[in-house]
């Protein structure tokens, strides 16, 4: 049984090789020494969106959003909560729809906020609209 895992840096997004038993000993990159889990969604842009969600081990929660959206702003601190009560299992990340329009409609996002739970590389679930942040952990704990 493989005992390591595989995260991306949220920071300089090298891919590092961690013990399972050490995720919650807060590890630092190997490349950066930043820290790999901050308890904050990653902003992900088309440049690395790929390289985190096919080189991570652990699922990936995406919350696709815009700035111009009401709904998205109010779930905003919801979403960062729930990175806090997640992490280290699941990493979060964010997309902004308005600056990343091909990411968007590769997913086809139809309507904002969208989350949309990556494992393996694919996309295994999805859920559109605004939810609190122990509605958004239990929907996560649900699909794994």
């Amino acid at each position: 049984m493989n005992d390591s895992l595989h995260l991306v840096c949220p920071h300089c997004h090298a891919v590092n090789r961690v013990p399972a038993a050490r995720l919650a000993e807060r590890p630092n990159c190997g490349q950066c020494h930043q820290p790999l889990f901050t308890g904050q969604p990653v902003e992900l842009t088309a440049a690395h969106f790929a390289q985190h969600i096919t080189r991570s081990d652990i699922p990936v929660l995406v919350d696709f959003w815009a700035p111009w959206c009401g709904p998205c702003r109010m779930m905003a601190p919801h979403f960062a909560q729930a990175a806090k009560l997640l992490e280290p299992h699941v990493r979060l990340a964010k997309v902004n729809t308005e600056e990343e329009q091909a990411l968007s409609a590769q997913y086809h996002i139809r309507s904002i906020p969208t989350l949309a739970l990556f494992k393996g590389g694919g996309e295994v679930a999805r859920q559109a609209g605004a939810m609190g942040a122990a509605d958004i952990v239990r929907w996560v704990q649900a699909q794994r």
